[in-house]
């Protein structure tokens, strides 16, 4: 990969664990970073979150681009950053000018997006017109007339985020201008049917500028893509509602059920998990959904810990609240997760020194029994029998849910 010297990059900001899968925001035009204040700290929970500036917008600076700039020229400029930050391949989010450069690097980049959503946005911008005046007017007059009149064009009656609007003001008139041209230019309507990334649109249904119809063009346009509308979100939704827009952005990049749903079989395995499955009822179901999104689709999918690290964790903290039950299916579940009959072993012991001798015990007899089961003779990899406590119980987690 080629890299630019750090003057001739955007301005970004990093968050999250570096080793997470990399997701790029991109901001609105006459904002900054800063628009995505409420949503960054949410997503980098899963993510190794990167917000980028647009040329002369918030610490990136102006001479980044010129008259007669284009779509292209800002996507280029997110590429060389992904370069330098040594990101090959990753997830997408824009709004408005910054949902355009995501279009653009998923129709001429595919190999680098793995996944997209455009927020409050549109494949094109309602003709050449009004973008070359807005240049014009900007270039001559500056930026003070447009922030009196960011609050109306932004958020609906009764909002608004003032460092935001700030940003409007202090951007560089130059710079603005020359996205007012990018955005003149920009049409992609003829190229939407060539994106292969998934795709999520997310409209506010109160957005003057790019109406849920221009999201819904791009929907149905784009294979197998999305569309989710918020309500009383005008065209700064990440900053209106940045809850709503939160929500969505994680079940599109994190697919919490279905990834969720992968992990639990990878550490449980099929068995115990599909005879969990089996015994759901209508009572029962919204906690199975609950365990797949929060605890396997969420904790054991961050890439923080190692599995092996969290079946330790997982096994003490069971030992400490008396689970047995739970104890049982974990102990099988850090066989699959690289543990050894010994380490499982050290490590109850030393709940003996942290928990208590009796909660050691009792959790000595629960492992011994399941490593029995494991390792004696004829024994396959335990999910073929049922899991029964001292009283012959059925484990309460293939009843109701597991953790």
């Amino acid at each position: 990969m080629k890299t630019q010297p750090e003057d001739r990059l955007p301005y970004h900001r990093a968050e999250g664990a570096a080793t997470a899968p990399p997701l790029l925001l991109g901001p609105s035009l006459g904002t900054s970073t800063a628009l995505w204040d409420e949503v960054a700290p949410e997503l980098s929970l899963t993510h190794r979150v990167v917000r980028w500036d647009l040329p002369g917008h918030g610490g990136s600076p102006a001479n980044l681009i010129g008259p007669g700039a284009t779509v292209a020229d800002l996507a280029a400029l997110v590429l060389a950053l992904a370069d330098a930050l040594g990101v090959d391949r990753f997830a997408y989010a824009g709004v408005s000018l910054g949902g355009a450069v995501g279009l653009h690097l998923a129709v001429h980049h595919p190999d680098r997006v793995a996944a997209l959503a455009v927020i409050c946005s549109s494949a094109h911008f309602n003709g050449a017109g009004p973008w070359q005046e807005r240049a014009r007017t900007v270039r001559r007059e500056g930026l003070a007339a447009l922030a009196e009149s960011a609050n109306s064009r932004w958020f609906t009656a009764g909002f608004s985020v003032p460092r935001l609007i700030e940003d409007q003001r202090t951007a560089d008139p130059e710079a603005y201008a020359a996205c007012c041209d990018a955005l003149a230019a920009f049409d992609l309507r003829d190229r939407l049917s060539s994106i292969t990334a998934p795709t999520l649109l997310v409209a506010g249904r109160e957005d003057p500028a790019t109406p849920p119809a221009h999201l819904r063009e791009i929907a149905d346009a784009v294979p197998g893509a999305s569309l989710t509308e918020i309500a009383g979100a005008s065209h700064l939704a990440p900053a209106e509602r940045p809850e709503a827009v939160t929500a969505a952005l994680r079940g599109h990049f994190d697919g919490y059920p279905a990834r969720g749903m992968e992990v639990r079989r990878e550490v449980l395995g099929d068995a115990h998990v599909d005879r969990a499955q089996a015994r759901q009822t209508p009572f029962t179901a919204r906690f199975q959904d609950f365990i797949s999104r929060y605890a396997w689709g969420e904790i054991w999918t961050d890439p923080t810990l190692s599995r092996r690290e969290r079946s330790l964790i997982t096994l003490t903290a069971l030992v400490a609240h008396g689970h047995l039950d739970e104890l049982a299916m974990h102990v099988r579940a850090a066989r699959r997760n690289g543990l050894t009959s010994e380490q499982i072993g050290a490590v109850l012991l030393q709940t003996a020194v942290y928990c208590g001798v009796p909660a050691a015990n009792s959790a000595f007899a629960v492992a011994q029994r399941v490593l029995d089961e494991l390792d004696g003779p004829g024994a396959t990899d335990g999910e073929e029998r049922d899991a029964r406590d001292e009283h012959g119980e059925r484990d309460a987690a293939e009843t109701s849910g597991d953790a």
